[in-house]
Parts: C-alpha cells; structure tokens; sequence
C-alpha cells in the first residue's frame, strides 16, 4: 500500500497528539487540512550508484523510521528511499523524507531530496530545515 505524504503526515500528526494526551483522530482531521511546507533539494555525490544508495539509506535511516516509498514508475532508473522523522520545535513536528538516488555518471550519484511537514500556526519550516540538514550530511 502506497501512502501520500499527507496520509502519512496526517497519521503521524495524530500520533504526535495521542502521546500528549490529546485526540489523534482530531488532530489527523486537522492535519490533513494545514498548508503543507515542503522543499526539495538536488545532490551531486562522488559515489558509484551502489555505494550511494547504501550512502543514504544510512544517513535517512539514521534520522528517523524508514517507511513505504512512492510507486515507482517502471522506466525509473533510480532507488527510492522514504523516511519519517522530527523536524520543528524539539523534533515534534512529523516529516516525510523521501530520496530518489539516479546514477548519473561512472562514480558519481545524483539525489534528489524532498521533505515535506504540516505547518501549523506557527511556521517552523520544518520540512525546508530537515532537507537543508539532511543535504548537508548527505554530501558530507
């Protein structure tokens, strides 16, 4: 089964609330109706296709709970990876990572790095964050 990220967010959000006492099923109603922030980032690393999938799976799963990828067409040459993770205030704020590896030369990779979050009232930008961070250690 191949969940949206607004499914997911939406369910972890409840998640979220649930632990703090609160109603995940009123908070997964009202996440799935919050704006969404989402960033997207393109990677070059200087690994071999193999290599940088093991390279990402690494560094994502080191990060948070690796989950169901999108529906991959059949014609992608590439390896998706999905992740949910904290972003925002304390890690609170539930993330959806997903990185697609393509082999873009000999021994080198291209990634290309989505993270989306719901925002609340108060904007935390945590999608955009955690794919800035995320880039950061992945070409590091």
């Amino acid at each position: 089964m191949h969940r949206s990220e607004d499914e997911i967010l939406a369910q972890a959000n409840g998640a979220v609330s649930a632990a703090y006492g609160g109603s995940p099923r009123a908070n997964s109603f009202i996440a799935r109706r919050m704006r969404k922030n989402v960033h997207e980032i393109d990677l070059v690393i200087p690994l071999p296709f193999d290599d940088a999938v093991e390279h990402v799976v690494r560094v994502l799963e080191g990060t948070g709970q690796r989950i169901e990828p999108p529906h991959a067409e059949p014609e992608d040459p590439g390896q998706t990876i999905r992740v949910l993770t904290g972003g925002g205030i304390w890690d609170m704020n539930p993330v959806v990572v997903t990185a697609q590896v393509t082999e873009t030369r000999k021994d080198v990779s291209g990634v290309h790095l989505r993270a989306a979050a719901k925002e609340g009232a108060i904007r935390q930008r945590a999608g955009e964050k955690t794919a800035k961070r995320l880039a950061s250690w992945l070409v590091t």
